[in-house]
C-alpha cells in the first residue's frame, strides 16, 4: 500500500508540473512531439554526421569530375540553405516543446538572430568550390524579410559568394523552377544541392505522393551524380504531401492523416 500511494502522489506531482510547464501530455501529438525525437537524431546522432559528410564528399567527386571536363560558361552550384548548409533544428525543437508546429512569425524571429550552425562537411566544401572558381548560388525560399539575417548568418560561419547578388530568395512563388533557369542562362550549373525534391526539379513541385515517387525513381541515375540529397527527418514536402498540401490543417487533423498512412502489423 505504501509504494502504491507513493507512485499515486508521484504521478499526480508530474501531471502537476507538466501542467504548470505548458506542457501537458494532453498536447503531445505525432506532428509536434513526434519533430522532437527527429530534431534529436539531427542534433546528436553520429548517423546524420555521417550521411552529411557523405553527402559532400560525393559533392566533390563529382564536382572534380565536371572540372576535369570542358564546359562553355562559368560553373556553378545552386544549393538551398536551410537543412543544407544551415542547421535550424533548435527553432523546431523550440516550437515543439511549445506543442507547436511552423509559424512565419517565429521562424523570421529565429533567422534574425544569425544563430544557426553549420551541417557538417558543408562548408569545407563550399569553400573547396569556390576556390576552384565556382560559384556559389544560395537558392531558398526564405522571405525577403529575412535577407540581412540570412547574408549575416552565411558571412558569419564563413560561407564563400555571401552576398545579396547570389542569395536568391522567394518571390512570388515557391517553386525555384523559374529561378534555377535565371542562373543557368548564364552558368553551367554543376550540382543542385538540397534537402527538399523540389531544390532539383520542377518535377516535384507539389506533386502527389505516388506521382513524385514515381519521378524520383524516373530520374535515379541522377542522384548522386548532379543531384546531391541532405538528410532532413523533421520537415518537407514529404510532409506536406501527405496533408495534399492543406497547410491550414489543424494539429489534430495532420495527426488523423499520419495515423492513417502508417504501417503496423
Amino acid at each position: 500500500m505504501k509504494k502504491g500511494y507513493i507512485l499515486l502522489i508521484t504521478l499526480v506531482m508530474g501531471c502537476s508540473s507538466a501542467r504548470q510547464s505548458g506542457h501537458d501530455t494532453v498536447n503531445h501529438n505525432i506532428t509536434t512531439h513526434g519533430k522532437l525525437f527527429a530534431s534529436l537524431f539531427q542534433q546528436r546522432s553520429g548517423e546524420y554526421r555521417a550521411l552529411c559528410f557523405q553527402a559532400y564528399n560525393l559533392a566533390q567527386l563529382r564536382l572534380d569530375q565536371t572540372l576535369s571536363g570542358t564546359h562553355t560558361k562559368p560553373l556553378a552550384i545552386v544549393t538551398d540553405i536551410d537543412e543544407t548548409v544551415l542547421d535550424n533544428s533548435p527553432y523546431d525543437v523550440k516550437q515543439s516543446l511549445a506543442g507547436k508546429d511552423y509559424e512565419q512569425k517565429s521562424w523570421e524571429e529565429w533567422t534574425s538572430l544569425a544563430k544557426a550552425d553549420t551541417i557538417p562537411g558543408a562548408l569545407s566544401f563550399f569553400k573547396y568550390a569556390a576556390s576552384k572558381g565556382v560559384r556559389i548560388f544560395y537558392l531558398t525560399n526564405r522571405a525577403e524579410s529575412e535577407r540581412k539575417g540570412t547574408l549575416e548568418n552565411l558571412k558569419i560561419k564563413g560561407f564563400p559568394d555571401a552576398t545579396s547578388e547570389q542569395l536568391i530568395l522567394k518571390s512570388d512563388v515557391s517553386s525555384k523552377e523559374l529561378r534555377r533557369q535565371s542562373i543557368a542562362e548564364r552558368y553551367e550549373i554543376a550540382l543542385l544541392i538540397g534537402d527538399n525534391l523540389g531544390d532539383f526539379s520542377q518535377l516535384f513541385d507539389k506533386k502527389p505522393e505516388g506521382e513524385r515517387n514515381s519521378n524520383v525513381a524516373g530520374v535515379a541515375g541522377d542522384f548522386g551524380k548532379k543531384f546531391i540529397v541532405l538528410p532532413n527527418p523533421v520537415y518537407g514536402d514529404w510532409e506536406n504531401t501527405l496533408y495534399q498540401f492543406k497547410y491550414d490543417l489543424k494539429k489534430a487533423q495532420k495527426d488523423s492523416v499520419i495515423r492513417s498512412l502508417l504501417k503496423s502489423y
